[in-house]
């Protein structure tokens, strides 16, 4: 089985479970062990939060849980071996386990595997998963304690959150099998999103990181007469609405369609509240590659609505991901990738090598590239990517930025991140002296005064 390690994946959420430890006498408690992309982290927090509401306690481990859920990813073969792992472990440890997420898609694969596992649940089916706790695990709520918890579970730190506007997706990308585990586009309301934003805010969060399978189709699920009236597109009312609720608001996997235009001037306005960031997964740039991969989007396009959105937004940060060593990608493809990110010279760029998932289409395409071509096709777009970030964050000392701290060390270091820097995916700000008095999720002014390669340093100019 080929593996691209952690480092080299797009769909990992890295959660970090706490809670306090903080169980009654005789309180049932359930342990969780969430993987996966940052959907998979709210379907986590939403399964938490039920439980809490039902009386469970909480493990971030297998320490003292009674029974264990499993979250689990099925993006590529290497993220199955590391659910399967995971489940595995989850045995030996606790011997209960039930288990979710999108891996729970293939039953008969994981019972294969590992087959003294309680109950196997698909993406997204709360209920289900509710049952097979109860089944194993009994609730036993205290009424005037447990029925009410007081905010939602959250499996971030309490300054950001993520937000999911919708589940599945509408295209059939050869190398994907997210839509036959999650199914087609289904759009939340607009206004069921307001109230949970609207409440994350109330609780403290400073930043809003909106999520789905495909942001920018938001709402293009929707009847005709849900649709009818509307000036712009749904994405565009929501970014607006979501803006105004003062929080940072941030937009992750944006597909380029011309639509998205529509968003940028709120981006150009810093009133808005909507970061001037776009991650939007353009996978490859050779207009063959993207046709064996079944894109819904054309490179020779995209470099004119990139100078178009800096035209409008000069400070806009472009973020994405590629696969490199695709089935049928010749040496002259991956090259004109590499000369198409000299042009785009995006901010922020990931990559993995291709890998066969099981069920996906692009396991059939003729001519598979070698092991080691992928690995020296990586290393050579890495390399790139490395020198055009080095380039602009070089060009960013010297300015003042405003910044949110997400972490206070011992020492008094403080890591932080701009506008530019998405949580776990992107780079840091580092402020090394003069911390004293500041706190997580406080948004703070500094002056640049070192870049390196990925990560930022400065000094603080100013609270605000």
């Amino acid at each position: 089985m080929s593996q691209n390690p952690p480092s080299l994946r797009p769909d990992l959420a890295n959660a970090r479970i706490t809670t306090p430890d903080d169980r009654r006498s005789g309180q049932p408690t359930i342990g969780m062990v969430s993987l996966g992309c940052p959907k998979a982290l709210v379907d986590s927090e939403r399964i938490l939060t039920r439980l809490r509401a039902e009386g469970y306690a909480i493990s971030p481990d297998y320490t003292g849980a009674e029974a264990v859920i499993v979250n689990t990813c099925g993006f590529l073969d290497s993220a199955k071996a590391e659910s399967l792992d995971a489940i595995g472990e989850a045995l030996v440890e606790n011997g209960k386990v039930i288990v979710t997420g999108c891996l729970g898609a293939e039953p008969d694969y994981i019972r294969d595997h590992h087959p003294n596992i309680l109950a196997v649940t698909g993406p997204h089916q709360y209920e289900q998963v509710l049952d097979a706790v109860h089944a194993a695990v009994p609730p036993s709520p205290d009424p005037f304690i447990d029925l009410l918890p007081a905010q939602n579970v959250s499996l971030t730190p309490r300054h950001y959150s993520y937000l999911k506007i919708s589940e599945g997706c509408n295209h059939t990308c050869k190398f994907c099998i997210i839509p036959d585990m999650r199914g087609k586009l289904a759009s939340r309301p607009h206004r069921a999103v307001m109230r949970e934003a609207e409440k994350l805010v109330e609780n403290g969060v400073r930043e809003l990181l909106v999520i789905s399978q495909d942001t920018s189709a938001f709402g293009t699920d929707w009847d005709r007469e849900v649709r009818r009236g509307l000036t712009e597109q749904p994405i565009t009312t929501l970014a607006r609405d979501l803006g105004s609720l003062g929080a940072w608001i941030r937009l992750h996997y944006v597909y380029p369609y011309p639509h998205v235009r529509e968003m940028i001037p709120l981006m150009a306005d810093p009133a808005s509240g909507v970061l001037p960031y776009l991650d939007i997964p353009f996978q490859h740039a050779h207009p063959d590659t993207l046709k064996r991969m079944a894109r819904p989007a054309a490179a020779e396009r995209t470099l004119d609505r990139i100078t178009e959105w800096r035209d409008i937004c000069p400070d806009i940060t472009l973020r994405s991901t590629f696969i490199v060593g695709y089935p049928g990608e010749t040496e002259a493809e991956f090259q004109h990738l590499l000369d198409w990110m000299d042009e785009a010279q995006l901010d922020r760029v990931g990559c993995f090598q291709y890998e066969n998932v099981a069920g996906a289409r692009s396991n059939a395409l003729p001519d598979h590239v070698p092991p080691e071509v992928k690995q020296d096709r990586w290393d050579r777009f890495m390399e790139k990517a490395q020198a055009i970030s080095e380039a602009k964050l070089a060009a960013k000392v010297g300015q003042t930025l405003d910044v949110i701290i997400d972490d206070i060390d011992a020492d008094g270091i403080a890591t932080c991140r701009t506008m530019a820097d998405a949580p776990e995916i992107d780079g840091n700000l580092f402020i090394d002296e003069g911390t004293d008095g500041l706190s997580v999720g406080e948004v703070v002014t500094v002056e640049v005064d070192e870049a390196g390669e990925y990560d930022l340093w400065g000094c603080l100019a100013y609270r605000n």
